[in-house]
């Protein structure tokens, strides 16, 4: 009886669990036996192994092999186990040595000829074995770069299962690709490039102190999506927590190639507005992937024409809203992804879109109206911070050759106004002011007398729910920031009273 075991990694959402592949070479009738809850991709590992072996010229066991995955109760999806199954079965048959000096991670899909493939989620796996200790881990080529984000683990980078071996009987390196460069570059796209919409652009700036959901309403043309579209332009670049946490989330759903590898820009989603719920939450039948909300994780989730999309995605919003964080349980099990996130939504007035502040030209009647817009359920319009209504740019703002200020200069004011808060959220747990908890604002983080006396009455009259109230102080605190002023004054509280009604901003 021969007996080896390799190490690989299965991922739980962000969470990466190690995984030992015991391969067992007895006596017996030929035939292969794979234990530990695998899935339908990683039980057609047994071909694509045999024939990767035997066509880089190794020999496939005629006997009896078994092979676990252990834990035995945690479920194991993807190709990615197909190189470490390999790897432990050579090292069953006295092929190659055991790596017990040095302990090292694989991962890969092999080819038929012996390629070894690119999976998803490496940078999370590598990112786990570095914290169980792991010294060394064998990557595919192309997963090389996101693996070397993880610094404190030796990454090797193979084209294929020649390599591997080759690397582990003599120690000879396969080529590596060239080192990875950070992404330094900036948005393209930049505010300077919208015309007028003063009030819409100093909504914006607040949204982006505090971190504050936006809804903007309008005719179609004025302007809506080219602002939301450049608010991450306006936004402080990430953070290193957070340039690997958004990373490893696109690693885990292949979306790499849509974003610069290691970019400190905010990512920016934006789903047609006929997405299905699974797609903007997350889900899978197998593997559990996620969706639009965690893929706008740290950044701008976008969702222009919100009115129409149908019935119950814009309403599976409303728990990360207010938590963070999604959890999607299915069969497979489930799974925690983080959704911290910017909503922006964008509508049109009414169903024709021409109901204009400067005077009605559209001909929809008032149920009409009503109705298109209560498709924006009550309860999501409430967890919505500011209401910005965008009117058509004046013929003078459209005919004047002077640009507005740029998207740099906004966005020193804002990293200016952020350093604020971070000093006086330095002993808290959260670093934003939309994330201020109700019992904090009712103690520590109040406004000045007058600007409280303002928020009671209006609680008192009915124009201000709960959360409304705690909304408007959390937006006066950003105003406050914005200004300088060390505490909201009452001409603070009023501006994000208007805000949050909708109402226009005074300079």
């Amino acid at each position: 009886m021969s007996l080896a075991m390799t190490s690989s990694v299965a991922l739980t959402g962000l969470i990466g669990n190690l995984v030992e592949v015991e391969v067992d070479i007895s006596d017996g009738l030929p035939g292969y036996v794979l234990l530990g809850l695998p899935d339908a991709a990683l039980n057609e590992s047994k071909d694509r192994v045999r024939a990767a072996l035997i066509n880089s010229g190794e020999t496939w066991p005629n006997k009896k092999v078994t092979v676990s995955l252990s834990p035995a109760w945690l479920p194991k999806s993807g190709s990615g186990f197909d190189l470490p199954i390999a790897i432990a079965l050579l090292m069953a048959q006295g092929l190659i040595p055991k790596d017990e000096a040095t302990p090292t991670i694989y991962l890969g899909e092999l080819s038929l000829d012996g390629q070894v493939r690119s999976i998803r989620g490496v940078l999370p796996s590598v990112l786990a074995a570095k914290n169980n200790g792991f010294a060394r881990a064998l990557v595919p080529f192309k997963n090389y770069a996101e693996a070397k984000c993880v610094f404190g683990i030796n990454v090797i980078a193979i084209n294929s299962l020649d390599d591997a071996l080759r690397y582990l009987r003599t120690g000879e390196i396969p080529n590596s690709p060239e080192e990875l460069e950070r992404d330094e570059t900036d948005y393209f796209l930049d505010l300077c490039d919208v015309a007028g919409q003063l009030g819409a652009r100093k909504a914006l700036e607040i949204a982006a102190i505090g971190g504050h959901h936006l809804l903007l309403i309008g005719p179609p043309g004025t302007g809506k999506t080219m602002l939301a579209e450049r608010i991450p332009s306006i936004l402080p670049p990430l953070d290193e927590e957070s340039i690997l946490e958004v990373t490893a989330i696109h690693s885990i759903a292949g979306t790499l190639l849509d974003r610069a590898l290691l970019s400190k820009l905010p990512p920016f989603v934006s789903p047609h507005h006929t997405t299905t719920a699974p797609a903007m939450i997350g889900g899978g039948a197998h593997a559990i992937r996620p969706g639009a909300t965690s893929l706008a994780h740290k950044g701008v989730l976008f969702i222009d024409e919100a009115p129409e999309c149908a019935r119950g995605v814009l309403d599976s919003l409303r728990q990360p809203l207010e938590s963070g964080n999604l959890t999607i349980s299915r069969a497979v099990g489930s799974v925690t992804y983080p959704a911290r996130f910017m909503l922006v939504l964008a509508a049109n007035p009414c169903p024709c879109g021409r109901f204009s502040g400067r005077g009605r030209s559209c001909t929809c009647t008032q149920v009409a109206i009503r109705r298109y817009l209560q498709r924006l359920s009550g309860p999501l319009l409430d967890r919505i911070d500011i209401r910005v209504f965008v009117d058509s740019p004046s013929r003078a703002e459209m005919a004047s050759d002077q640009l507005g200020e740029s998207s740099a200069t906004v966005r020193n004011r804002v990293i200016l106004a952020r350093k604020i808060a971070d000093q006086r959220f330095a002993d808290c747990n959260w670093k934003l002011n939309s994330q201020i908890p109700p019992s904090e604002l009712r103690k520590r983080f109040r406004a000045e007398k007058q600007g409280m006396n303002f928020l009671h009455t209006e609680l008192d009259n009915e124009r201000l729910s709960a959360r409304g109230f705690h909304k408007v102080l959390r937006i006066s605190w950003s105003i406050a920031d914005s200004h300088g002023h060390q505490i909201p004054n009452r001409d603070d509280v009023e501006a994000a009273f208007r805000l949050r009604e909708g109402m226009e901003l005074m300079a």
